[in-house]
């Protein structure tokens, strides 16, 4: 049971799939950057959709804008070589993920000439998994859906011609569903909660010169507690009850360069640590069954999961090229690092490396209205799940995988 609840603290999403990020990061928060493989989004600042990247640029964006896009996820995750721990052979898996929207949007006001407001909508984590009923490891997780929406009030001030400071208040919901399908003629599992916590986001970015910039930005993690229940196939009072989790999701500290080489070409890039190893357990608690004599573990503890991530890094390199008066090319090339160790990778999370392989176009329709789209190839490297047989309720699993997705994104960004 307690891998039942490993995914509540391994996904938070709107609408998204497997293999975006490293662990359960999204980073589709933007078209624009998206192009660059988000290479230099922290200080790129080309309109107010880098705003989630770092709010400080929003004084680069004047008067009142509005941004909308949204990515179209295309993954896939092929899992093969399926075997039980008594080696018995399970069918091929297709794909445990499918596609789906990602929204996201911003709109700005600038107050005066230093200070500049806005609120943005965004969904930065999170997964979709679903196996066939049947599969071999279904005791380990068959069902895991996470759904999110973040929404970020935040302010940027120009404190002096090249400093400018940000800061953001996310607002995050968090809504969950988890079920195993039992193996050994035990007990199917089921659970939902959901809760809204907040967080808080700091920038600063620093203009050298009117062609070159720098960015940072630090987003706090999020300490969630969803309230739900969990609910099974057979009358067990530990099973069937209200219950509570602690999900905290990580902190992020990133970097960014922006370079306008001349009137046609500019350069950026990106660095990233996102703080993984904050998220170092996962304890469920029973809200209505405290009967020690019956729950071994007393307390109303249904379960105490040590999980085993490690902070990762994100490195991207970008370029653009502005082709005429109307258009602009964008590319960009990114690694991303797993926060999963192959000991500790799991069939919910089945996560590697990746390189990302971007191209975008933008597009100036008129004085005040741009559209930009992406395309990008995430392609992940092959891994496998070896998880022992417990000798209880979870039979031993293993399966290889193989990992890709497509991203394609679209935006329009709007001057009033």
């Amino acid at each position: 049971m307690k891998k039942l609840l490993t995914f509540t603290a391994l996904g938070t999403i709107l609408l998204a799939g497997n293999a975006m990020a490293a662990g359960f990061h999204l980073r589709e928060q933007s078209a624009a950057a998206q192009g660059n493989a988000f290479a230099g989004a922290t200080a790129g600042a080309e309109n107010n959709s880098y705003a989630y990247f770092n709010a400080a640029g929003l004084t680069r964006q004047k008067g009142t804008q509005m941004n909308l896009g949204a990515t179209y996820i295309v993954p896939r995750a092929e899992a093969g070589n399926i075997e039980d721990a008594s080696g018995n052979r399970g069918q091929d898996i297709n794909n445990i993920v499918h596609a789906a929207w990602a929204p996201n949007g911003t709109i700005s006001h600038q107050v005066d000439d230093k200070l500049t407001v806005g609120v943005a909508l965004n969904v930065p984590f999170g997964m979709i998994t679903k196996y066939d009923q049947e599969w071999a490891g279904g005791d380990h997780g068959s069902t895991s859906k996470v759904i999110t929406a973040t929404t970020t009030p935040m302010a940027a001030y120009k404190l002096t011609d090249k400093l400018s400071v940000g800061a953001g208040l996310p607002i995050q919901y968090v809504k969950a569903r988890l079920t195993n399908t039992a193996m050994r003629g035990a007990v199917d599992t089921a659970l939902k909660g959901d809760t809204v916590d907040v967080g808080y986001q700091l920038s600063a970015l620093y203009e050298m010169d009117e062609n070159t910039r720098f960015g940072i930005n630090y987003r706090s993690e999020i300490n969630h507690k969803l309230k739900g229940d969990i609910s099974a196939s057979q009358p067990l009072p530990f099973l069937n009850q209200n219950i509570s989790a602690k999900l905290d999701t990580p902190a992020m500290l990133s970097l960014g360069a922006y370079h306008q080489i001349n009137e046609k070409w500019a350069v950026m890039a990106e660095w990233q640590r996102v703080f993984w190893s904050s998220f170092e357990s996962l304890d469920i608690m029973g809200d209505d069954y405290h009967t020690s004599t019956t729950n071994p573990m007393g307390g109303g503890l249904i379960s105490s999961t040590r999980e085993n991530w490690r902070d990762t890094d994100f490195f991207a390199l970008g370029a653009s090229y502005q082709i005429d008066n109307q258009w602009k090319l964008r590319l960009g090339v990114a690694y991303d690092q797993t926060a999963v160790k192959k000991a500790d990778r799991t069939p919910r999370i089945p996560d590697t490396d990746r390189f990302w392989y971007s191209a975008g176009l933008n597009y100036q329709y008129s004085e005040n209205l741009t559209f930009d789209v992406a395309y990008t190839v995430i392609q992940a490297k092959d891994g496998s799940v070896d998880l022992p047989d417990s000798g209880g309720m979870q039979r031993g699993v293993h399966a290889e995988y193989n990992n890709s997705v497509k991203l394609f994104g679209l935006s329009l960004n709007y001057k009033f």
